[in-house]
């Protein structure tokens, strides 16, 4: 759902163009704007001459085509996948057979969740990819003139990974944290705790602008961090009044939460919500029989 961000800064672009918007940095947007992508995803190209990709996104062969102009007489020697979404990952596909490089991420769809075996429902999931290299939290990649250091951020999915550009003190968020919106997080891969300590996480860091696959940058990290934060906890606020006053079920809270939002978006919303109840049961604060569900009755504790 869109909010007001104060410190983003825009960047004009023409689909299938290839944008240099710093002295490593190129980007080129795929052409899948939607409610949920914005303007559409945004591949990076970094480095020149060998050069790593992150997030060559969906399978359209526009995109790929506008990617391969992109990268003409250069050599890819990364591809790096913040996550498994449809809008992200599949492009790696057909990148890695025309270029050889090898793929680079957490894991497979799902490969972050313990215990879980019900994370093959979710519908946007890219259940193909597979990286060649898994990667963890404080590994390092390295190429011709560039430094990527690997920032595990659970959450939206649970295995989300950030990659940091040290040389310009830039972090590459996926979806964890976009330009233009905050994050959805869907259970059951996506997880509100890890989600909240996640972005905890990045406060800790001194990244100076983030570079998120939909959206502006975000050149002032830390107020825009915090503004996230503050807003998943008055989401929670939201909830806990909801149910003193008598609403005991997700589909009951949501068109009054969500007034103003378009009705349409409202199943991502419940599914927010859902993600919240997961959490504040997990602490003790609402309780309902057994897993938290979409259709199940809540109470506060």
């Amino acid at each position: 759902m869109a909010v007001q961000i104060p410190y983003v800064r825009e960047i004009e672009f023409e689909y299938g163009d290839c944008d240099e918007v710093s002295p490593l940095i190129r980007r080129v947007v795929a052409k899948n704007p939607s409610a949920f992508t914005y303007k559409g995803t945004g591949t990076y190209i970094i480095g020149h001459g060998d050069v790593a990709v992150i997030d060559p996104g969906p399978l359209l062969n526009e995109h790929v085509e506008a990617l391969l102009r992109a990268l003409e007489g250069e050599t890819v020697s990364h591809i790096l996948i913040t996550h498994t979404h449809s809008d992200h990952s599949p492009a790696a596909k057909p990148l890695k057979a025309l270029t050889g490089a090898e793929t680079y991420g957490f894991g497979p769809h799902g490969s972050g969740q313990q215990g879980r075996d019900d994370v093959q429902v979710e519908e946007d999931g890219d259940m193909d990819f597979v990286p060649d290299v898994e990667v963890g939290h404080g590994d390092i990649i390295e190429g011709d003139g560039w430094t990527i250091e690997c920032v595990y951020t659970p959450g939206h999915t649970s295995n989300h990974m950030c990659f940091a550009l040290l040389e310009e003190k830039a972090l590459f968020t996926g979806d964890h944290v976009m330009g233009w919106s905050t994050s959805i997080v869907s259970p059951p891969d996506g997880n509100m705790e890890q989600y909240m300590a996640s972005l905890h996480l990045l406060l800790e860091r001194d990244d100076e602008i983030y570079w998120p696959t939909h959206g502006p940058a975000i050149t002032d990290p830390k107020p825009f961090v915090r503004s996230f934060i503050a807003h998943r906890e008055d989401r929670e606020r939201q909830i806990m009044e909801q149910l003193a006053a008598g609403r005991t079920r997700i589909q009951d809270m949501v068109p009054v939460m969500y007034a103003a939002v378009d009705k349409k978006l409202y199943p991502a919303a419940a599914r927010s919500v859902l993600a919240h109840m997961e959490h504040l049961v997990a602490r003790g604060l609402v309780r309902t029989e057994g897993r938290p569900t979409l259709s199940g009755e809540y109470r506060l504790a």
